[in-house]
């Protein structure tokens, strides 16, 4: 039997980017919140200091800031011919776990999305006809524009302290920025990250080709900065330790540095850890949402009543949580109806890889998470598409972002696993190798989509999530053309001897990493036949019941996604604040 506690006006599930920044606006409004993070407190001080927080062992291989396989994972298979099985080691992506999400152990890189990214079925068909997509392509537009979203992008920015030059401001370019970046209306708040040698080859060959490099924006600040939030951030100081681990120097941006310790102080707010919600209670016709039952970390079920009820936790388990609580009808691949777990997608990354002549000491070592020289001339609608027969695009460039000792060992194809072959190769490539990333965006098929499998069930005997998912013909089109392009400046850059080019081919594994960038299964949408929310973020069926995050993205841009959850989270927040507190119930009307 569950133990009932008072009723709060607001339940956030997930103490990551949008439920602490929704958190701390409501309850700045006065509204009484508890955010409910499954996971354990973790703080920059005393959790991530070094010489510990350095442990490649315990964050990279031990996933020490990852979801728990051993009591809750997900099975995956390519489709439903297959049969799914439980994944016992993340690898093919890193879903988090403790206070602060993936934003404590992600990497930085920030991006806004491109303004054709929210308008995704519209512009490609008004551009190219509507036969640019193939028939098994459940691409749609959002129901939201860029332009509606930009000062909430703006307010992230300043939130995070990016870094960055500005390439269009208001409208207009600017000298040597990113001359396809969307208009924004402040510059970055802080200048952008110096350029290890690798990427400034990079930029050199691309700006030869006829390319546009431009130094890739970060959510790590360059300089001492006081964010929006008052809060203090120190400067980065390219230690190499950013993606998979905590920053010690209060650099990286994070939910604990940026706005939690404002939060926290607020009489409203309420941080409660170590609870773990299994589903989201809702009134006997299922129209309305009561509250959440959790299990506490003693193991004891509770049941908190709540006015409203916000998922923020990472995108796929928000979907989950969805189909566990019976919130939204499950989508059905057969007859493609239903919403919940429709428009999955991962993102389509490739690469190619560089050896140089010993001369080229790249040393690796000598990083960021984010420090990188990228080229746009390849996302979103940048280039004719016409001729390539596919949507979407990719952006291209060299990150260092760390020559961490157990993972970094570069060795051409053809060399042994093992042995004194493999070392000597180890010895002469480790400071002479970099690789050309490419992050392209992912179309959403039909037959790619996310249910609750039948068979097993996690640590408290509920299913887990049924990833199932292949690369579609599109996006393996689109990976080849960007893979070339990245070839193509591989071989210009200098002291170059060996290129290794590395497109995307099916099937989709999820047995080697490929990005952490899961988006979809409860997209946002103007019609309820292929959405879940509307435009507020709000459950079309659940009117009191708000989803955060990149599960509502319909389709995965060629960008990082944190920026455009971040924007949308305060634009939720504001729809929250100004439309449903005034007038409880549906926000857009069918």
């Amino acid at each position: 039997m569950s133990k009932t506690l008072p009723a709060v006006d607001v339940a956030i599930i997930g103490g990551g980017w949008t439920g602490s920044v929704i958190g701390k606006e409501l309850a700045a409004a006065k509204q009484r919140v508890v955010v409910l993070e499954r996971g354990e407190p973790r703080w920059p001080s005393p959790d991530f200091q070094a010489p510990t927080v350095h442990d490649e062992l315990k964050y990279v291989r031990r996933h020490a800031l990852h979801q728990n396989t051993a009591t809750e994972t997900c099975t995956f298979r390519n489709n439903t011919q297959q049969k799914a099985l439980p994944m016992r080691r993340w690898q093919f992506a890193y879903p988090a776990t403790h206070l602060g999400g993936a934003g404590s152990h992600w990497s930085g890189a920030y991006y806004r999305f491109d303004p054709t990214d929210f308008k995704m079925r519209s512009h490609y068909s008004d551009r190219y006809g509507a036969k640019i997509f193939d028939e098994d392509l459940s691409t749609q537009d959002w129901p939201l524009s860029y332009d509606e979203l930009e000062p909430y992008f703006d307010r992230f920015d300043y939130l995070i302290g990016a870094s960055g030059y500005a390439g269009n401001l208001k409208g207009k370019l600017q000298p040597g920025g990113n001359p396809f970046e969307p208009w924004r209306s402040r510059p970055y708040p802080n200048p952008p990250m110096k350029v290890p040698y690798a990427p400034a080859l990079f930029g050199e060959a691309a700006a030869k080709l006829g390319y546009h490099p431009y130094v890739q924006p970060s959510a790590l600040v360059t300089r001492p900065y006081i964010n929006s939030e008052g809060l203090p951030m120190s400067a980065c100081v390219y230690c190499g330790f950013c993606s998979n681990f905590g920053c010690e120097h209060f650099a990286k941006a994070s939910p604990q540095v940026c706005v939690l310790p404002v939060a926290m102080k607020l009489p409203d707010f309420e941080l409660r850890t170590g609870t773990h919600v299994l589903r989201v209670e809702l009134t006997p016709d299922g129209k309305h949402a009561r509250g959440v039952t959790y299990v506490d970390a003693a193991g004891e079920e509770v049941f908190q009543p709540a006015d409203i009820v916000i998922l923020s936790a990472f995108s796929i388990n928000n979907v989950r949580l969805l189909l566990l609580s019976k919130i939204g009808k499950p989508y059905d691949p057969d007859t493609s109806t239903g919403v919940v777990g429709r428009n999955y997608t991962h993102q389509t990354t490739s690469g190619v890889n560089l050896f140089f002549e010993e001369s080229f000491n790249i040393n690796p070592f000598m990083g960021a998470g984010a420090v990188a020289v990228t080229m746009d001339d390849f996302s979103a609608d940048n280039f004719d598409h016409g001729p390539h027969g596919f949507v979407g695009g990719g952006y291209l460039q060299i990150q260092v972002v760390s020559g961490a000792p157990i993972s970094y060992h570069p060795t051409p194809r053809g060399t042994p696993g093992w042995g004194s072959e493999w070392k000597q190769a180890v010895r002469r490539y480790y400071n002479h190798s970099a690789s050309i990333t490419i992050t392209g965006s992912a179309m959403p098929t039909r037959g790619s989509y996310l249910s609750l499998d039948p068979t097993y069930k996690d640590a408290w005997g509920q299913p887990l999530l049924r990833i199932t998912y292949d690369l579609p013909d599109n996006d393996i089109r689109m990976s080849a053309f960007l893979t070339a392009r990245g070839d193509e400046i591989g071989k210009a850059m200098r002291g170059v001897t060996l290129t290794e080019p590395g497109p995307r081919k099916r099937p989709f594994t999820a047995t080697s990493y490929q990005s952490t960038h899961l988006t979809g299964g409860a997209a946002i949408g103007a019609d309820p036949a292929t959405s879940v929310v509307n435009r507020a973020g709000q459950c079309w069926d659940v009117p009191n019941v708000f989803v955060t995050g990149a599960s509502l993205f319909p389709q995965n841009s060629g960008y990082n996604p944190t920026g455009t959850v971040g924007a949308t989270a305060y634009w939720i927040a504001e729809r929250i604040l100004k439309d449903y507190l005034a007038a409880p119930g549906k926000l857009v009307q069918t």
